[in-house]
């Protein structure tokens, strides 16, 4: 028999380790006596320790006959027991959870009377009252005295176990997502049979899960008209392996048919092998029957339109657009049969400043079959050029294809002569909104993003005042401009007016209008932005820079909810939503005096803080990625690749300008770009952090950060303000915008010429 004394602790490490890395165990004792005698040899038992240490694995040898146990130092660590200490059966059981203690005492019974190896998982209840999960294996030896021996590992995987429970309640909690959403959910093996079904097509169908996994489920639920066409569809898209949908109608509960989209996509692996397909529908019952129903009106409707003043033309949905039909009207403008017209050269009635534009504007959406519109210029009969305002709208078949576009043309040509005296009208908006069009989406899903779009979400739908708060270019205005599109004013105007920018002398014409001979100049009657806003949402960007009489009249407005424009004295009444936004410390301006405590309560209703850009670093590449198409395209350059290093030279960035910065930079990078791949110099970075600059007293936290961007820009510049290459361009903000900042916080513009930053 061999005796457990340290050459056989030696050899139970060593079996321990082989069972570790091995699966090819030899079932004769004296053999794998011999190995362990060689690795053990070849290995010392610190270099075993820490490899049980490290994978968490201890071992250990039982005498069946003697009942000795022995187990290394990682096993004794595993069971939390002083290494002193000499193991037993009991110590063992002591450790067992008590549910698992019968399963340990009958696999090792079974295992000694069949003198076998055995392998087994159980858990320990610790004395702090966690519990660990251990795997056991053991193999059967016979000593040369014929007496039974098992020599094995003991690995701790509770980790393991953590793991394999926290995936399956990811799994459940997934499952009742799929559950929760409103479209059918359908999850498809690689040859297109169903798999899963989630809650919603089940409730539709009045279908069991068992039933919608059947191949007869398909007949069951489809229209018998579309199951020729979704059986080819299908099958082509399955075996191409791409993404395809389709439109069908599926039976629900009630034998009623309903429209319904169809949208399939390929999951791959690693080898671009297809593992699922993943189906969901989208109910467009709806959309159908509005269709069916233009389509049966289509001949009454041509019979009115005949007889209607406005505009009408049907058109084929080729490149040159054949005429088809046009209305009485359209004829008469131009003078012409129907015959002569479709003929004729239509490019020859445009405006010539006009073509070259709708053509660059429209070409991609004609063939993309989006529905439009634009303005343009064209000649009538009499020689004359006449504005008209054209709409564009598919007409499509059951596949989705364009048959026709209908097209209607209003005569505008008053209003486009009078849309300096109706800028309460969106229309007298348009060249503000194209300004901004660039920042219509919002970009970015950082953490600190998606709770400022939760708030918004939240508030959009009330008439609250809205304060949002943020450093200069922050893009606030995005902002104000989200709050307004999800609000029930999203179909009046959004004006937006810039404090800073506007002469204090002439602030309070400019928002509440004035009278004509109010003052010198005063030519005629002007309507300011408060009743321009009427009904709508009006933006008062950098308010913290109002004058105080301003303040109080806007305190007024708030209050009463009217005002009196400049030389009168007869109050107008308006419904107009307030937001503002400043980059400024409003309550350390009330405290210093140059603001109104009590506007600044109205103000700050609900506040909004838009994080700079600092704290937006997961952005940045989505930021930037958007940035460069957008320039790109601007400029006719194809950018394929946006380089890595770059990439991280820009996340690093601390962006003392924020995202009005970062468009800076990339539009600077775009245009100077000879290759495909986009890059920066990383000169143009600059890498001084605002911590490293001495604090200023007497300044918040925003000022002093807004009084190290416009020195950082100044110095740049070489104390220039104005022109393409001043601050005012570089901080993309009015001249006279910088220079009452400049004012404001005691800026020294001469003193930066010469620095660089």
């Amino acid at each position: 028999m061999i005796a457990l004394d340290k050459s056989y602790h030696s050899t139970c490490h060593s079996l321990a380790f082989e069972l570790l890395f091995r699966n090819d165990f030899d079932t004769r004792g004296h053999t794998v006596m011999s190995k362990a005698a060689k690795f053990i040899t070849r290995h010392s038992e610190t270099f075993l320790a820490e490899a049980q240490s490290l994978s968490h694995t201890g071992s250990f040898g039982w005498s069946v006959a003697t009942g000795e146990i022995y187990w290394s130092a990682e096993t004794s660590n595993i069971f939390e027991y002083d290494r002193t200490a000499k193991p037993t059966l009991e110590m063992v059981l002591r450790r067992t959870y008590p549910d698992d203690r019968d399963l340990v005492q009958q696999t090792r019974g079974r295992a000694s009377e069949a003198r076998a190896d055995f392998e087994l998982e159980h858990r320990l209840l610790m004395p702090n009252g966690s519990v660990k999960h251990l795997h056991v294996s053991a193999r059967a030896l016979t000593n040369s005295s014929g007496d039974l021996e098992f020599v094995g590992a003991v690995t701790d995987v509770t980790a393991v176990k953590e793991a394999e429970e926290k995936i399956r309640q990811d799994g459940h909690e997934l499952r009742r997502i799929v559950d929760a959403i409103p479209n059918i959910v359908v999850v498809l093996n690689p040859d297109g049979q169903r798999i899963y079904v989630n809650r919603v097509a089940l409730e539709y169908t009045g279908l069991s899960i068992e039933e919608m996994l059947t191949e007869s489920a398909h007949a069951r639920i489809s229209h018998p008209e579309d199951m020729e066409r979704l059986r080819e569809v299908r099958q082509d898209a399955l075996i191409k392996g791409l993404p395809f949908e389709f439109e069908q109608r599926v039976r629900g509960k009630d034998g009623k048919y309903r429209w319904y989209l169809m949208r399939y996509n390929p999951v791959l692996d690693e080898q671009e092998h297809i593992v699922r397909w993943y189906a969901t529908g989208t109910d467009i019952e709806d959309r159908k029957q509005a269709e069916d129903k233009i389509r049966q009106s289509e001949i009454e409707l041509r019979q009115i339109l005949d007889f209607a003043p406005q505009h009408v033309a049907v058109l084929g949905h080729d490149l040159n657009r054949t005429l088809l039909y046009a209305n009485q009207a359209v004829l008469d403008y131009y003078g012409l049969t129907l015959d002569k017209w479709r003929s004729s050269d239509r490019r020859k009635y445009y405006h010539p400043d006009d073509w070259e534009r709708l053509t660059s504007e429209a070409q991609s959406k004609f063939l993309s079959g989006l529905p439009h519109e634009y303005e343009a210029r064209f000649m009538g009969k009499d020689g004359k050029y006449r504005w008209f305002l054209f709409r564009w709208n598919p007409l499509r078949d059951e596949q989705g294809q364009v048959k026709r576009w209908y097209a209607t043309a209003m005569d505008i040509n008053d209003r486009k002569h009078a849309e300096q005296r109706l800028q309460n009208e969106n229309v007298a908006l348009r060249e503000d909104v194209d300004r901004f069009s660039m920042f219509e989406e919002i970009i970015g899903s950082c953490e600190p993003m998606r709770q400022v779009l939760k708030q918004v979400t939240k508030v959009a739908s009330s008439a609250s005042t809205v304060l949002i708060l943020g450093e200069t270019g922050t893009r606030k205005e995005l902002i104000a401009r989200a709050l307004h599109r999800r609000s029930n004013r999203a179909s009046r105007a959004f004006v937006r007016v810039n404090c800073a920018a506007i002469p204090q002398s002439l602030i309070a014409s400019e928002l509440f209008g004035h009278e004509k001979g109010a003052f010198t100049g005063a030519l005629q009657r002007r309507i300011g932005r408060f009743e321009s806003a009427d009904g709508g949402t009006l933006f008062l960007d950098e308010v913290g820079d109002l004058p105080m009489e301003t303040q109080i009249v806007l305190l007024r407005v708030l209050q009463e909810r009217e005002f009196e424009r400049v030389g009168s004295n007869h109050p107008i009444s308006v419904d107009v939503r307030l937001i503002a936004a400043t980059n400024r410390d409003l309550p350390a301006a009330v405290a210093a005096g140059t603001f109104r405590r009590d506007l600044f309560y109205r103000l700050n209703v609900v506040p909004i803080v838009v994080p700079p850009l600092r704290e937006r670093a997961a952005d940045i590449p989505l930021l930037v990625e958007y940035f460069v198409g957008r320039y790109a395209k601007a400029a006719g350059k194809t950018i394929r690749h946006i380089g890595k290093q770059t990439l991280k030279q820009l996340t690093a960035y601390n962006w003392p300008g924020n995202i009005r910065e970062l468009q800076n930079v990339v539009e600077r990078a775009v245009i100077l770009n000879e290759t495909d791949t986009f890059f920066v110099d990383e000169s143009w970075l600059k890498l001084e952090s605002a911590e490293s600059r001495p604090p200023r007293e007497g300044l918040s936290t925003l000022s002093d950060r807004e009084v190290e961007i416009i020195e950082a820009a100044l110095a740049d510049c070489n104390g220039r303000i104005a022109g393409p290459s001043g601050a005012a361009a570089k901080l993309g903000i009015p001249r006279s915008t910088l220079e009452s900042k400049i004012r404001r916080f005691g800026i020294n513009k001469y003193a930066l010429k010469g620095q660089t930053s």
